[in-house]
C-alpha cells in the first residue's frame, strides 16, 4: 500500500459534533470516489488501545484538490489530537483502499441507505457523478436527527439542484425542540419512504453506509424491497 506524508491544510465545523479534516493531496495520489485511507499521526499528544491510525472514508471527490475526511466528534484520544492539530501538522496517509464504489452499468439505478457519518464516501460518489456526467440514477436517502446534525446537507442540496439525475430524500428522526423549519420528511428509513421514492424504477444497486446496527437494518430494507446479496454493497462504521 502506498504510503504518503501530508500536511493538514484546513480543519472546520460541518455540523453539531462532526468536524472535517483536509489535507493536501499529493501530485501521485489516485483514488476512486467511495475510497478510504488510513490517516495516522507519528507524534501523537494522546493514545489508545487501537493505537495511532484509523481507516477513514474519503469525503472529497477525486476531481478535488485535497483530500477530505470527516468524522463525529466523540472525545476518543484519536479524535482528541485530530481537533486539536495545528493547520500545517504532517500526517502518514496510507492508500487508497476499497470496493465500496459506484457500479459501472449505468442502466441500474443506485439507491443510497445512508445514516449519519455514513455520508463521507457518498459525497465523494455523487460529487463525482454530476462533475463527469454519469447517467447513472442516483437516490440518496440520508437519515440524521435534525439538519444541525447533519454533515454535508448544503453540499448534497446543492448537488441535487445541479445534477438531474440526483434525488436527495432527507430526512430528520428527533425534530422535537428543533427551532429551525424543515420542509423534507421525517422519520426513519422504511419500506413506505422508498416505495414512495422508487416506484418507477427497477433492478437498483444497494448502498449502504452508517453504524453496523442500521446498517443491518437496511439490509433487511434492501432485501425486502427485492434485493439480492448481489445488489447490496455496504460499509460500516465502527465507533473509534
Amino acid at each position: 500500500m502506498a504510503r504518503y506524508h501530508v500536511k493538514l491544510v484546513d480543519k472546520r465545523d460541518i455540523a453539531r459534533g462532526t468536524m472535517a479534516f483536509r489535507f493536501e493531496k499529493p501530485a501521485s495520489f489516485a483514488f476512486t470516489a467511495g475510497q478510504h485511507v488510513d490517516i495516522v499521526q507519528e507524534n501523537p499528544a494522546r493514545t489508545d488501545e487501537k493505537g495511532n491510525g484509523r481507516d477513514l472514508s474519503i469525503a472529497a471527490s477525486p476531481h478535488e484538490p485535497w483530500l477530505e475526511i470527516a468524522t463525529r466528534m466523540t472525545g476518543s484520544a484519536f479524535k482528541e489530537n485530530l481537533k486539536n492539530m495545528p493547520i500545517g501538522e504532517e500526517f502518514l496517509i496510507k492508500g487508497p483502499g476499497g470496493d465500496f464504489m459506484l457500479h459501472q452499468d449505468s442502466a441500474r439505478p443506485a439507491v443510497f441507505l445512508i445514516g449519519g457519518i455514513g455520508i463521507t464516501p457518498i459525497r465523494s460518489i455523487i460529487l463525482d457523478a454530476a462533475h463527469r456526467k454519469l447517467p447513472h440514477k442516483l437516490f440518496l436517502f440520508y437519515s440524521n436527527r435534525t439538519p444541525e446534525t447533519t454533515a454535508y446537507l448544503e453540499d448534497l442540496e446543492n448537488a441535487a439542484g445541479d445534477n438531474p439525475n440526483f434525488t436527495l430524500i432527507s430526512t430528520m428522526t428527533k425534530l422535537e425542540g428543533y427551532a429551525g423549519e424543515w420542509k423534507g420528511e421525517r422519520g426513519f428509513i422504511e419500506k413506505g419512504l422508498l416505495a414512495r421514492y422508487l416506484k418507477n424504477i427497477s433492478n437498483p444497486v444497494y448502498y449502504l453506509a452508517g453504524p453496523e446496527a442500521m446498517v443491518g437494518e437496511m439490509r433487511k430494507l434492501a432485501v425486502a424491497m427485492g434485493a439480492d446479496d448481489l445488489s447490496i454493497r455496504a460499509e460500516e462504521f465502527p465507533g473509534y
